[in-house]
């Protein structure tokens, strides 16, 4: 039985839009009453997707990937003007009686309060605080890498790019028993990080070396700079997993050395399809909730979530926030 709580009245909400390169607005949202097969959410906290968020908000997605880079519950079109995002968690202030109080994520970009198809609401588990929970999707984005890559116990698991992803890799890959993982990264401050996830920092650039026989190397940084050395950590055979999306910009990678002798490979990964290794068994659900699940085992995570910007203040700070050579992790944005 479905019960709702409603006044009857549209609901007055705003969105972030991107409306030109290097712009951001709150616009008006009328939020009317949920359709039966739906429920409204009022926002605690969304998660910023930097890299891809970057990307939409200079421009520079490829004409070629309009579609494909599509949101689920994304407004507008492809260059401008967008309303994107994909990290929303909240409570369902109007929804079924199953669902009603829960607190749920949602793919749904940076929005007040919205409607949502309820099958497209995730429970959060006991024990996972909202602000963590924003992490889900990248929590899903690092286990469909992991099975992309054919990670197992006692690999030895190198990460390129300690950002958001490259973390999350991190935290799951460091508890496949016996591995060994490695994260290289130019920015010192993420030492503490990667170590209270249980792996070892190796400062790009330093005259450090890894030893260059890793099982796999998982890419995250988003430069030219950062997939050559992930190239350069593999071992014989080794696997190297393409977790960056660069937009319309071209890369060039060393193809020479030992690339050919090494037998290397290098594999893409996106989330946009479960592996297809998982594929025939899981559902885009069940690959969510596992990811939720996992959110749940590793309380280190806070971290990665630990700053904050107000909703209102987003048109003046994410400009900032995507400017070239910007710092520190992706803040999470409080409703």
């Amino acid at each position: 039985m479905t019960t709702r709580r409603s006044t009857g009245k549209l609901q007055m909400s705003r969105a972030l839009w991107y409306t030109k390169p290097g712009a951001v607005e709150l616009r008006p949202e009328q939020v009317g009453k949920p359709n039966p097969d739906e429920a409204q959410v009022r926002t605690l906290y969304s998660g910023i997707s930097r890299g891809t968020e970057r990307l939409i908000f200079t421009g520079q997605v490829g004409t070629s990937e309009y579609e494909r880079m599509r949101a689920p519950l994304q407004a507008g079109n492809f260059p401008f003007p967008v309303k994107y995002g994909y990290c929303a968690v909240g409570v369902v202030d109007i929804g079924p009686s199953g669902l009603q109080g829960k607190t749920v994520f949602c793919l749904h970009p940076h929005q007040e309060v919205f409607n949502a198809p309820m099958a497209m609401l995730v429970p959060i588990p006991d024990g996972v605080p909202p602000k963590r929970a924003t992490l889900a999707a990248n929590a899903e984005t690092a286990l469909n890498a992991l099975w992309d890559a054919g990670a197992g116990p006692g690999d030895r698991i190198a990460i390129v790019g300690a950002g958001i992803v490259g973390l999350m890799v991190t935290a799951i890959a460091t508890r496949l028993p016996g591995a060994e993982v490695t994260v290289v990264d130019v920015d010192l401050s993420r030492k503490a990080i990667v170590e209270s996830l249980g792996g070892t920092f190796l400062a790009a650039g330093s005259g450090q070396q890894a030893a260059g026989d890793a099982d796999i190397v998982v890419h995250t940084s988003v430069t030219q700079a950062g997939l050559n050395t992930a190239i350069s950590l593999a071992g014989l055979e080794g696997t190297i997993v393409e977790l960056s999306w660069y937009g319309d910009k071209p890369v060039t990678i060393d193809l020479g050395g030992p690339f050919h002798s090494k037998r290397l490979k290098i594999v893409s990964s996106q989330v946009g399809q479960v592996s297809p290794g998982h594929r025939p068994r899981w559902s885009y659900r069940r690959r969510m909730e596992t990811a939720l699940r996992l959110l749940a085992e590793i309380p280190a995570l806070d971290m990665l979530v630990a700053e904050e910007i107000a909703f209102a203040d987003a048109p003046k700070l994410f400009p900032t926030l995507f400017a070239p050579g910007a710092g520190g992790l992706a803040p999470v944005v409080r409703y």
